[in-house]
């Protein structure tokens, strides 16, 4: 075996066994002592490799947005019109709740661990925010999507679908993905839909 091929597997074992101490665990057992134990990789291999305990956690932190990007970005191949992308981002999104829920609990929980680079996080987004704007674009020029300023845009459009992900991965009675995902498409639409805003 290589030595690349052996520190891409170190990087695999870490993320992964991360992501099981978080899951096993909670954000007050996720520490470096944990995942090295579980790893059985080594502290200084983790440093190597991550450069900190930060740096691990925001790799992972990392990795599980692109997924759940990358499933938005699927989302919208092929989709035109933007009344229905909106509706088929908002239903991917708790898709991907339903589907992932050990990911989509690292994401809408780690924010708020101090464990995250923030801007490393932010930039490693990116690449697949700017995919999601780049669809968007021509339905504002048309006037279909109301013209604000793209962070307001992705506030309207996420926060709201982000926010029962939290509570459900929190497990937070009453709160139900199927509802949900029946409930809150339109109403989003209607908040991004072309109108007299800042008139």
């Amino acid at each position: 075996m290589t030595r690349q091929r052996r520190g891409e597997e170190t990087v695999r074992r870490l993320l992964d066994a991360a992501l099981a101490v978080y899951t096993d665990d909670g954000p007050q057992g996720f520490t470096m002592r944990a995942v090295t134990a579980r790893s059985g990789v080594s502290v200084g291999s983790l440093y190597h490799h991550f450069g900190s305990f930060d740096g691990l956690a925001t790799a992972l932190y990392s990795e599980c947005m692109a997924d759940l990007l990358d499933v938005l970005i699927a989302a919208l191949e092929g989709v035109d019109d933007p009344r229905s992308g909106v509706h088929a981002l908002v239903e991917a999104y708790l898709g991907f709740v339903r589907a992932s829920p050990v990911k989509a609990r690292f994401i809408h929980a780690s924010p708020y661990l101090g464990h995250l680079e923030q801007k490393t996080a932010a930039v490693a987004k990116e690449p697949r925010l700017d995919a999601l704007v780049a669809w968007l674009r021509p339905h504002i020029a048309s006037g279909a999507v109301a013209d604000l300023p793209v962070s307001m845009i992705e506030m309207l459009l996420i926060g709201p679908v982000a926010e029962v992900a939290r509570r459900w991965v929190a497990g937070e009675p009453g709160v139900d993905l199927d509802e949900a995902a029946r409930l809150l498409p339109e109403p989003i639409w209607r908040s991004l839909s072309g109108g007299p805003y800042g008139a």
